[in-house]
């Protein structure tokens, strides 16, 4: 099969490469010592590995301060190109900075140059605000921005070295995607962007996008995440595990993405996309509470954030779907569009609710979750292993916790009781 490029452009027009290479990467190391340095945390060092690969096109360095302002205000570049966040370097001072700097990374290897164009202060808390919707400090995202500097160093970067990938298998960058597509013959991609497990839900509307596009990328986060998230080599096994059994291998790449999370909500899913763009995705899936944590974004906040900008406007197609569960009395997965059943007939369950069942022994249901998968889980979190119906069968002994959620429930009648039932009597 002829390997023709995909359908679609990078943002901006042009994949950006900031890669320093050969003959001129030996003339920038032997001026290394010479230079001032900054040493980037592990934030830094991935936004670095992204702007240098054109992940993050059309940028070619941290922002500037006119597009920094205009990214705050209006989810534009000065050029009026769609780019909701901020791509900046934060130190605690940058008065004395002046020309060309080298970037260290966390273990003094240097890894790149920037060339200083800009050095120039703003508001942490207005930025906090546009951004994650709060300056409430409890906010990962907002904690983040507050630990920082108040200077911002603006300037075009260089790569002088890659950092080691975790996983060198999966680290693809947008140039690799964009020729994995064309090897395959996908004109149309459809983009997934996780950072936890892939359950039944994830599955299924995965599934569904597949069905009306030539191939699907999925690209979980393999950066800096919550203390809290599913460790990424547990998440990547258990990816490994669910393609092999669930997915045909033809229609489906794994890769990394190597970025860290920001828990920006609407801004962080438009921004995804806008990325998954960049590896040569023609349509993104944006489902309930994308990029969220805790409760400051509404549950579809997300997917209203692309009707702000005009009908191909973005470049890529945003593909939404509703809360997704399995339904018992369908007898398969299903959304509020599809099924006409009550919440009782309905297995749902939180990410943050898994991962506490999984640490504490208890293994999901399998209409929530893969058995393959969930024994991955198990396996990588510690947890015992209680399986979900000898969880059932233990909570129908103890009488005295069931009496607490079975009011006016005989005893003869308990077998009856729906699944969600069960759970929220182990959930309470």
């Amino acid at each position: 099969m002829s390997a023709e490029p995909t359908t679609i452009a990078p943002h901006g027009g042009t994949l950006v490469q900031r890669l320093v290479q050969g003959e001129e990467r030996q003339v920038a190391l032997g001026q290394v010592s010479r230079l001032p340095s900054l040493t980037l945390d592990a934030h830094g060092v991935a936004d670095l590995g992204l702007l240098a690969t054109g992940a993050y096109s059309p940028l070619t360095g941290f922002l500037g301060r006119a597009d920094y302002l205009r990214v705050l205000h209006e989810m534009r570049l000065t050029s009026g190109l769609p780019w909701s966040l901020p791509i900046t370097l934060r130190i605690t001072d940058g008065a004395a900075l002046r020309d060309t700097v080298a970037l260290k990374g966390p273990d003094g290897t240097v890894l790149g140059l920037l060339d200083v164009r800009d050095v120039f202060t703003h508001s942490k808390e207005e930025e906090a605000q546009l951004v994650y919707g709060t300056t409430d400090a409890k906010h990962p995202g907002v904690a983040q921005l507050y630990a920082q500097g108040d200077s911002l160093v603006a300037g075009d970067v260089r790569m002088l070295e890659h950092p080691a990938p975790l996983f060198p298998e999966l680290a693809l960058d947008p140039a690799d995607t964009r020729r994995a597509f064309a090897e395959r013959g996908w004109r149309t991609v459809v983009g997934f962007q996780t950072r936890n497990p892939v359950h039944r839900a994830h599955e299924y509307i995965q599934k569904a996008a597949l069905e009306t596009v030539d191939g699907l990328l999925l690209h979980p986060l393999l950066g800096p995440t919550k203390d809290d998230d599913v460790p990424a080599d547990v998440r990547v096994r258990s990816y490994r595990v669910l393609l092999e059994r669930y997915y045909p291998r033809d229609r489906v790449l794994l890769a990394g993405f190597p970025a860290a999370m920001r828990y920006a909500g609407p801004r962080e899913a438009l921004f995804h996309a806008l990325v998954r763009k960049n590896y040569g995705c023609t349509h993104f899936i944006v489902g309930r509470d994308h990029a969220g944590v805790g409760n400051y974004y509404g549950s579809y906040d997300a997917q209203k954030i692309f009707d702000r900008f005009a009908p191909g406007e973005l470049g890529v197609q945003p593909v939404c779907f509703e809360h997704t569960f399995f339904c018992r009395r369908c007898g398969g997965m299903a959304s509020p569009k599809t099924c006409p059943h009550t919440p009782e007939s309905h297995v749902t369950l939180s990410g943050t609710k898994v991962r506490e069942m999984l640490r504490s022994g208890v293994l999901p249901p399998p209409e929530f979750s893969r058995p393959e998968v969930v024994q991955v889980l198990a396996d990588g979190l510690g947890g015992a292993r209680m399986t979900w119906s000898t969880l059932v069968s233990t909570l129908r002994r103890i009488g005295g916790l069931l009496r607490r959620f079975t009011a006016g429930v005989q005893p003869w009648d308990w077998d009856e009781l729906p699944v969600r039932h069960w759970w929220d009597v182990y959930t309470k």
